[in-house]
């Protein structure tokens, strides 16, 4: 991606958060943060405090839906299914770029283009700090699970495997 199409991604998120009165403070990290594990390393925190966006295309719509996972813990298809009420299927590249704004790697909880159905592990709510992609492969940001869950109105609920 683009510095310019980063920067639009970057400015996004941070829009978002301002409009929700949360001031958080975005972190480039030079050695890339495209898995919870590389987040970890950079944040210096443990993998769990990590906030994965995983996307699914809910076959009933062919809408993206949005599950926040603890970066430790992998998505069940079928909990997810169940969750969402409808079978889930691949979101390609498109479909997440169209729904989201952003690019695979950098997909933030907020400051997404179109509205998105989002769950939350409830994983993240042991934790009084968590991170989350800004938006590009290389920013994160801290927050509170329960500032994610308010500005994303993500139902809790168990679709780990």
């Amino acid at each position: 991606m683009h510095d310019a199409a980063m920067s639009k991604s970057l400015k996004r998120v941070e829009r978002a958060a301002a409009e929700a009165g949360l001031d958080i403070t975005i972190l480039e990290m030079a050695e890339g943060t495209r898995t919870a594990a590389d987040a970890a390393r950079a944040a210096g925190c443990e993998i769990d405090q990590i906030i994965k966006s995983i996307i699914f295309r809910g076959e009933d719509d062919g809408q993206a839906i949005l599950f926040l996972t603890a970066g430790g813990n992998r998505v069940d298809d079928a909990k997810a299914g169940a969750a969402a009420g409808e079978v889930l299927g691949k979101a390609d590249a498109g479909l997440i770029r169209s729904q989201t704004g952003f690019a695979i790697g950098g997909v933030a909880p907020i400051g997404h283009l179109n509205p998105i159905r989002a769950f939350m592990d409830p994983r993240l709510f042991d934790f009084d700090v968590i991170w989350a992609a800004a938006g590009t492969p290389r920013h994160i940001f801290s927050v509170n699970p329960r500032d994610i869950e308010r500005l994303t109105g993500a139902q809790v609920t168990d679709f780990i495997a």
